[in-house]
Parts: structure tokens; sequence; C-alpha cells
């Protein structure tokens, strides 16, 4: 096997986007499309990857960070004009280039590497990937000779009717021997309407100087889809999300509806795990075995243990246990870590909390920067007043506490192990262990007072 090498195509405005963000850096299932790109070809053995950058260059740096060397295209003067700027870092290489475009975020690992098998079995200086469509219209043609190497490549406008005819059209992904594409760069002219510099052209030299150049078809002309508007990012998002969906149903995962599930490319779930409808997981979630998520619930960044059941409630960027009961609607905020067996009911929401095992706020309830022990049960409508206007402070709910319902605790306050909370107590202080703590006015009956009040009249 020869040295390998890659050159993302990166630096297009994506003026038919019609948008503030940096075409390549669309997301596709939650990741931008141009890092879809780099992740598969770090599946690949490449020795060196080339992304050339233009418009927004800092920004996908940012995205891709050390994954890739950078080549600047200042000027976007056409698709061998941006392989050029590579130059500096390729040039003296030995061996096999691939080109990929960074709006194609459905291509895949298997598909370059059966290119790169291909080029390097037939020994060719070049070859293109391909596709058939069943409209070709707009797309260059592929023209075999009779032994199936590729004569030429038709652009649409000036291809023939019969010529218009052919289904195989050029991708826009190619293979190169290193040498001869830098070679052939050289001989490339802007000599056409838009005065630019295009990468079929290299294909034409190459040919001309009687060396072989062939064409590997791809099955999927799906995964070669390129992105130029919002029409065509849906069409892409609809494709990975489909991938994505189809591959955990494979590896044990039940998607009741795939077509109204939304799970990241990043996601992680366990076998025997059922998600319902309208469940979106995010970011890099994992999930155990036998869970329970959703229908409608939104989970983005969460470590999930086994056998949990989540459902109509948002979670983000929390860890959750094994045998966890949340929802419906509830709301998991950052950085809570959520123990074993717990309850965290409807309309509760925790923030910055850690939930010891097997304790429970089962109803109506805020608990914000606080550490609840095990064995708690916080009833209906407890609330950590964690927040003074200008700071937060921290509560401290220690093992087996009690607190009643419509019980306030106002931080820093420490309520200690297996004491109870009257209902409807407003906490300022610290509460010792084994106390019962009761912070309210006593009730005063006042009989036949309405009558005073004239109330009727």
């Amino acid at each position: 096997m020869s040295n390998r090498y890659a050159v993302i195509l990166a630096a297009g405005q994506g003026t038919r986007m019609k948008s503030k963000l940096y075409k390549v850096l669309h997301p596709v299932c939650g990741k931008a499309m141009v890092q879809h790109v780099v992740d598969q070809i770090s599946k690949l053995n490449i020795q060196k990857t080339v992304t050339v950058i233009g418009h927004g260059a800092e920004k996908v740096k940012l995205e891709l960070g050390n994954k890739t060397d950078y080549a600047l295209q200042d000027k976007q003067l056409g698709t061998a004009h941006a392989v050029i700027q590579t130059e500096e870092i390729l040039r003296d290489k030995e061996g096999v280039t691939i080109i990929v475009c960074g709006d194609t975020p459905l291509i895949r690992a298997e598909t370059m590497e059966a290119l790169f098998s291909h080029h390097e079995k037939l020994a060719a200086k070049a070859t293109i990937l391909t596709a058939k469509i069943e409209d070709p219209t707009g797309y260059g043609r592929i023209i075999r000779n009779e032994n199936g190497l590729v004569e030429k490549i038709v652009e649409h406008k000036d291809a023939t009717d019969a010529e218009r005819k052919i289904n195989e059209i050029n991708t826009g992904t190619y293979c190169f021997d290193n040498q001869a594409l830098f070679s052939a760069l050289k001989q490339v002219s802007n000599d056409n309407v838009q005065g630019e510099y295009y990468l079929p052209d290299v294909i034409e030299i190459i040919k001309k100087q009687g060396e072989v150049v062939t064409a590997y078809q791809t099955d999927s002309f799906e995964e070669t889809l390129g992105v130029n508007d919002r029409v065509a990012l849906a069409e892409a998002e609809r494709i990975m999300r489909n991938r994505i969906n189809q591959n955990h149903m494979r590896n044990g995962v039940t998607i009741i509806d795939p077509a109204n599930t939304y799970i990241e490319s990043d996601v992680q779930i366990g076998q025997d795990t059922v998600v319902f409808p309208g469940s979106m997981v995010k970011g890099k979630t994992v999930i155990g075995s036998d869970c329970q998520i959703g229908p409608n619930s939104e989970i983005d960044g969460c470590e999930i243990g086994d056998e949990t059941v989540i459902r109509q409630s948002v979670a983000h960027k929390s860890s959750i246990g094994s045998h966890v009961n949340i929802g419906p609607f509830a709301h998991i905020r950052p950085d809570s870590n959520i123990s074993d067996e717990v309850k965290i009911g409807n309309f509760v929401e925790l923030k910055k909390t850690v939930f010891g095992k097997g304790s429970k706020a089962s109803h109506l309830s805020y608990i914000g920067d606080a550490e609840v022990g095990s064995n708690v049960n916080l009833g209906c409508g407890s609330i950590t007043v964690n927040y003074d206007g200008k700071n937060k402070f921290l509560t401290k709910i220690e093992d087996d506490v009690f607190v009643g319902c419509n019980s306030n605790l106002v931080a820093p306050v420490t309520v200690g192990k297996g004491s109870y909370i009257a209902a409807g107590s407003t906490i300022t202080k610290d509460v010792p262990g084994e106390a019962l703590s009761i912070a309210r006015a006593r009730q005063v009956n006042k009989e036949n007072y309405v009558q005073k009040l004239n109330v009727k009249k």
C-alpha cells in the first residue's frame, strides 16, 4: 500500500445557504459537516490531512483543532486553485491523495477506502468517485471507453444529446497520484466564463499524457450529496438521522418511530433500551441498557445508567444513575449528579445538585445548588432558596431527612441526618440531626371574624 494523503476542500462561502454561519460549519445531526468528513477520513490510514479554508477560516480551525493541517485560499478561484494552496505541504510527497469536499457530510470511510483500493489495484494516476442517478441534469457525465476506463468528463452544458442520456456522474471526489496531481495542476487554465481553475481539467491533462484514468462507482448516490442550500441540508440531516437510527436498532436498541426520533452522531445507547417518538438525544450522551427514553424527551450530554426511565423531560450535561425514574415534565439542568434509585417527578427542576441514592422529589420542587443525601424525601413544593440577588449558596440535606410539603430551605443551610422539616416551614438556620424543625407562625382561628368584614354587603 502506498502512502496516503487527504485534501478537504472547505473554503467556499456558501452564499446559497443565506447564512451568517460559514457553510461547512452548518451541523448535520449535531456535528459540523466538515467534522463528519474529517471523522470519516480519520478512520483511514492517512499520513496527512490538509483542509483548505477561506471564509471563516478561524472558526473552522476552532472546530477541527489539530485533527488536520490547514492551507488558506484567500480568493476562491475554483477547485483546482484550492488544491494548489496545499502545494507547500504535499507537493514533495510520494503516494496517493484523495480530494473530498467539506460539504459532503454523508460520505463514509468504507467508500473512500474502496476508492483508494480501486485506484491502487489498477495502478491509475487518477480515479473519480462516480454514482448513478436517475436525473443527472446539471452533473458532469463520465464517458468510459470499451475497457471501462475513463475517456473524459463532459459537463452537462457541453454534452451532446447522447451524452446527456448517460446517468453515471462525477461526484467531485477524486484520488490522484500525488506527483501527477501537482504536475498537472501547473497546467490548468482559467480560460472559461468564470475565470476559475477546475479539478476536472486535471483529469483531462493526465489523460492526454497517456496515463490511466479510472472511475469507481459507489452504490449510494446519497452519500455523495453536496450541501449547497437549506433544502439539501435538511435532506442530509434526514439521511444521516436514518443511518444513525438504523445503526442503533441493529445494535439492539428499539426505536418505536425512527422518522420522529432525533439521535445525534456521537450518542451511545445500550441494548434493550427503548426510545419513544419525539425524543432528541444529543451531544456525547451515553445511555445504558434497558432504559426507556421519551416520549418527547430531550437529553443532551448526559451519562445515564441502566434501567432508567425519562419521560417527557429535559436533561442536560448531567450524570444520572441506574433504576432512576424522571418525569413526566422534569428538568435536569447542567452539573447535576443523580444517584441510583432516585425519583424525580413531575414539574421538578434540579440544577447543579447531587442527589443521593434512593432519594425522591416527586412533585413541584426546585432543588438548586444542593447536596441531597440518600433516602431523603422532599415533599411537594420544596424549594432550596439558593440566590440572594448576587450570589448562589449551598443547601446541604443529609441522609434520611424528611422535608414536608411547601418548605423553603434558605441557603446556606444544613439539614442534619434523620431530621424532619414540618410542612410550610421556611428554614433559615441549620437543623440538628434527628430534630423536628417548625418554622412557621402558630395557627390562630378567629371565630365569626368573617361577619365583621361585611363581605356580602
